[in-house]
């Protein structure tokens, strides 16, 4: 809203050479932008949001969806977007950063289409997947002091691999 008003108050008839619209539309952004204490670029993006649909728009406002996803999924077209919302709300999912990009690029060559949405949102995302992770401090005792993480872990997965093995002579001992 801050921007439309700065954008209509250079509206001048008698100042023909103070540049393009776009040129007064970034300096309008760049003003906003000093005024909130960010950048032009973020502005941008914030207007940016204005293209998606209202469920889209507030699933962002609520904090469901990402900001920096819900800028690539700006793009999309309306009717992409509500296949996208169907296919979150069936999932049960949210698209991360890479997804939007990805549908984003998608869109752009032409080739975005309900099935590709659903294989894109389908998938498992790293930050998804379980992971086992174990305190420095509760292992610390160990190993020798001066021990890095790295050499930590390293260790931990030759003792199970050689583990695995015993267990897998174990078994076939017992045959």
């Amino acid at each position: 809203m801050k921007l439309d008003a700065i954008k209509r108050q250079g509206q001048r008839n008698d100042l023909a050479d103070s540049g393009t619209p776009d040129q007064l539309g970034q300096k309008s952004r760049e003003r906003v932008a000093v005024d909130v204490g960010t950048s032009a670029t973020q502005v941008q993006r914030y207007i940016r949001l204005t293209e998606l649909i209202p469920p889209l728009l507030e699933m962002v406002d609520s904090g469901k969806v990402a900001f920096s996803p819900a800028v690539e999924l700006s793009y999309l077209s309306e009717k992409e977007q509500e296949a996208l919302l169907e296919t979150m709300g069936s999932e049960e999912r949210t698209p991360s950063l890479s997804q939007g990009q990805r549908m984003k690029k998608l869109r752009a060559n032409g080739l975005l289409d309900m099935d590709a949405i659903f294989k894109i949102m389908i998938e498992e995302k790293p930050s998804q997947r379980e992971q086992i992770k174990l305190q420095k401090e509760s292992i610390k005792d160990y190993f020798p002091n001066g021990y890095t993480a790295q050499q930590m872990e390293q260790t931990i997965l030759k003792l199970l691999e050689e583990w695995r093995k015993k267990l897998e002579r174990s078994r076939e001992n017992s045959r």
